[in-house]
């Protein structure tokens, strides 16, 4: 059996021409049956030799088919590997126009389509990645600022999530980004802000604006290797508390020189210190009504200044308190004349010496002792006018006391109508001593009144020279009535005396009468006990003593106005 006329011949590839291959194999087989004759095969030998061949070329084409096979699965596998990974591609870059059709054609033509596609989308994703990696690493950088954190703790690359790079996702980041970049502008424009004032402040109390502003964080004075400056929450809290501490400053010293200002100006107004004196020290007075915002000028609240001014005020002070003292003990004097005008109580000796340690203790503020001692005298002049209606009274009952003390002796004496110098004066006087006297009662019942009424108001005893007036007042009127008792009972005895006298006459005639001297001298002995002064306490006593001695036979009345007296004046004439 021939191979190539045999009805199962495997039919040749379409690439070669049948009729060549079929000439070819005619040879070959012509050729082998030559060789064949030459050896002398058998027929048997020959067909078997014809089937082998059969089945190798049978063999070849199987395992070229089985190969071709496997290539065109391997063509698929490549063909959904790629279609596998556009899909991802498209759905992490949400680029859904780009479609995963294989188009139309062989498989190769559809994984070279395809293959286009897949490098077009890889590309896409590769400058994305690029845009995230970039947008992520200035987000990064810019929360590394705010959190202060540096520059050395931000990672190299940062982690990018490579199943969102869609165009969404992008815009959240570069949003994102856009608000940490506009809160670093705020932040810088605070960090500047800050700096800014506190540059102010340094220059006005001339404090070291470098050493403050680095000693935070040096990059805000001396920023190295393109760093930018802090604008951490740190960063940004120790400024505002320095530039708080620095406004207090500021504020106090303000005050303080303040202060030392108007202080300078009352001494110099109180010591008549010159213009060219004054004008040395115009730096500080011109800012006495000044705020804080409104001083701005350099080293204008420096702590030479403040010391300058301070050193002026102590000297001032010195002279001041000279004069002061003064001015001090010039206002006690007239507060005493004033407080001794009425009669008041005052411890000169004590307010003295409290005013001396006051001075020398440096506690007190003299203007303002000075001040006090002003009010002191304006209240003593009110209250010395509130006495005057009592004091003048007080002063018509002494003048009349004192009257009816010279009328009483006076009257005593028994050579007062004698001839000599004087005794028409003497007669003048008595006359009115008489009327003056004769007002005492109404005059010291009237002032009595006046002066429980003024108790009653004030709710204060009234005092006249550490005493109480109301207490004088009734003890004379006590020893008024006494006197007047002591005055009846000796002209009573006398006219006794004067009595038995007269019987003793009738009885047994005319005999020599006692020198008038001496009975004169008796009832002056008995009147002579009376007191003289109306405030004197120690004639209380010896009144009581009398008045108990006394009582069976006179009982004193409390109130002898109210009694019909005869005026002992009028016996006398």
């Amino acid at each position: 059996m021939f191979l190539f006329s045999s009805p199962n011949m495997t039919t040749l590839p379409p690439s070669l021409p049948p009729s060549h291959s079929q000439t070819i194999c005619a040879s070959l087989l012509q050729e082998l049956q030559v060789i064949w004759d030459e050896m002398g095969e058998s027929d048997v030998e020959r067909d078997k030799m014809l089937l082998e061949l059969e089945q190798e070329c049978l063999d070849i084409y199987r395992r070229k088919v089985e190969t071709t096979r496997k290539s065109k699965a391997d063509l698929h596998h490549s063909l959904a590997q790629i279609e596998s990974e556009i899909a991802k591609l498209v759905t992490s870059l949400g680029e859904h126009s780009f479609s995963s059709s294989r188009g139309k054609g062989t498989l190769k033509q559809q994984i070279s389509y395809i293959r286009f596609v897949l490098e077009e989308l890889r590309s896409k994703k590769k400058q994305r990645m690029k845009e995230f990696t970039e947008t992520q690493s200035q987000i990064a950088q810019n929360c590394a600022e705010i959190a202060g954190t540096g520059q050395s703790m931000l990672p190299s690359d940062p982690e990018v999530d490579e199943r969102d790079l869609t165009v969404k996702k992008f815009e959240e980041l570069k949003s994102h980004l856009q608000e940490l970049q506009s809160e670093k502008i705020i932040r810088l424009q605070k960090v500047n802000s800050h700096i800014s004032m506190i540059h102010e402040l340094s220059v006005v109390m001339s404090f070291d604006f470098s050493k403050r502003v680095s000693d935070i964080h040096t990059s805000l004075i001396f920023p190295a290797n393109g760093q930018s400056k802090s604008i951490s929450n740190d960063t940004l809290a120790k400024l505002t508390g320095v530039v708080n501490s620095l406004q207090q400053e500021k504020q106090k010293r303000l005050q303080k020189l303040q202060y030392l200002g108007s202080t300078l100006i009352e001494l110099w107004d109180l010591l008549d210190t010159p213009p060219d004196v004054r004008k040395r020290y115009e730096n500080a007075t011109s800012l006495i009504s000044s705020s804080v915002d409104e001083v701005l000028r350099p080293g204008s609240l420096g702590l030479d200044i403040i010391e300058q001014v301070e050193v002026e005020v102590q000297g001032l002070n010195v002279l001041k308190a000279s004069k002061m003292k003064e001015l001090v003990f010039k206002r006690q004097n007239e507060l005493e004349e004033i407080y001794r005008g009425v009669h008041m109580d005052v411890n000169s000796d004590a307010a003295r010496q409290i005013l001396i340690n006051l001075i020398e203790s440096d506690n007190v503020d003299l203007s303002n002792l000075l001040s006090s001692m002003d009010d002191q005298i304006a209240k003593a002049k009110q209250e010395a006018l509130s006495r005057k209606d009592i004091l003048d009274k007080v002063d018509k009952w002494k003048h009349a006391s004192e009257e009816e003390k010279w009328l009483d002796d006076y009257e005593k004496d028994e050579n007062r109508y004698s001839a000599g110098r004087g005794v028409h004066k003497n007669l003048k006087r008595a006359e009115k001593a008489r009327s003056l006297v004769s007002k005492l009662p109404s005059l010291v019942e009237n002032l009595i009144v006046k002066v429980k009424a003024r108790e009653a108001e004030k709710r204060i005893p009234f005092l006249y020279d550490k005493t109480s007036l109301l207490n004088m007042l009734e003890e004379y009127t006590v020893l008024r009535q006494a006197r007047e008792d002591e005055k009846h009972r000796s002209r009573e005895q006398k006219r006794l005396q004067e009595q038995f006298a007269a019987e003793q006459e009738a009885l047994f005639g005319s005999r020599p009468k006692k020198p008038l001297g001496q009975t004169n001298a008796m009832v002056g002995t008995a009147t002579g006990r009376r007191i003289s002064t109306p405030a004197g306490k120690h004639a209380v006593s010896g009144l009581k003593e009398r008045r108990e001695t006394g009582r069976a036979n006179n009982v004193i009345p409390l109130n002898f106005v109210a009694l019909p007296k005869e005026d002992p004046m009028s016996r006398g004439n």
